[in-house]
């Protein structure tokens, strides 16, 4: 397998690469700013083990998001 460098990618894969790479960082940065303005008591385990697993793409702020936080009860 080669590597190609950006100029040698078509249109259609840099703009993916462009989309793709605009969802990770929406994502990591809900997660981020979630996490940090959410109170312990409503995030899932330690917030000190969350941080590092935002970074762990792009399973990380998807966990962080859809498991990671508690609901509040009605």
């Amino acid at each position: 397998m080669t590597h190609q460098t950006w100029n040698q990618l078509t249109d259609r894969q840099r703009t993916a690469i462009a989309v793709l790479a605009s969802i990770e960082l929406a994502l990591t940065a809900t997660a981020a700013v979630d996490l940090w303005f959410r109170p312990k008591e409503a995030v899932r385990g330690p917030k000190a083990l969350w941080w590092p697993a935002l970074f762990i793409q792009p399973v990380g702020p998807i966990a962080y998001l859809s498991a990671g936080r508690r609901r509040p009860r009605h």
